[in-house]
């Protein structure tokens, strides 16, 4: 083979392109972190047969602890289970949310729920458990849990929003601050997030 108007090896061509490719996948993942990290301002329902986990926290310094809210919705928006419970306080805000990850996570799986699509609003954090390259951040050990919990699990995707597309789980992690138990429910509408419910519904389309 010539190329350049020199001969190459046909081995050189094999290496070089196993070289592009692996560039080709690594520049394929940065836009979608990039993407992620950006994230919409509504909330979008997820693939049929796919249900749309969302999840956040509030830390309440004044009282040194966090809570957490979690949902989980099908593709027509309707509400499968969710969650209001205590939480660990931290002082990071990203140490807070993946550990509030991690607990809407095992929440999910607990309550059946196998193929989602895990959404939050922190895009370090959503960053740092989609991506498939080590993590060296100082919630690192929480990443690690996660990824452990997720591995051989039918579908799992990762996806960020913007505050205003969390509404449902912000409400909720607001409503557990003065929780004395965790508190889950399936398929009814919670009264603390309805607003925020109808909020998603006109947006859904959007």
């Amino acid at each position: 083979m010539v190329h350049g108007g020199q001969m190459k090896n046909p081995w050189w061509l094999t290496n070089r392109a196993a070289e592009l490719l692996e560039e080709y996948k690594k520049a394929q993942a940065n836009l979608v972190i990039s993407s992620a990290a950006l994230g919409s301002s509504y909330w979008k329902p997820p693939p049929q047969d796919v249900y749309k986990l969302n999840f956040d926290v509030a830390v309440f310094s004044d009282l040194n602890y966090s809570r957490v809210g979690a949902m989980i919705r099908n593709f027509d928006g309707e509400v499968m289970a969710r969650m209001a419970a205590k939480g660990e306080y931290v002082y990071n805000s990203d140490d807070a949310e993946a550990l509030a990850c991690r607990k809407a996570l095992e929440f999910a799986m607990e309550a059946g729920f196998s193929n989602l699509i895990i959404e939050g609003d922190n895009s370090n954090v959503m960053r740092a458990i989609s991506s498939t390259e080590p993590n060296n951040s100082f919630f690192s050990h929480i990443v690690d849990d996660i990824r452990h919990f997720i591995s051989g699990r039918q579908f799992v995707g990762f996806s960020c929003v913007r505050r205003e597309g969390n509404m449902v789980a912000h409400s909720l992690a607001r409503f557990a601050r003065n929780i004395v138990e965790d508190l889950y429910w399936m398929e009814d509408e919670p009264p603390p997030a309805v607003d925020a419910l109808h909020y998603d519904r006109l947006h859904i389309n959007e």
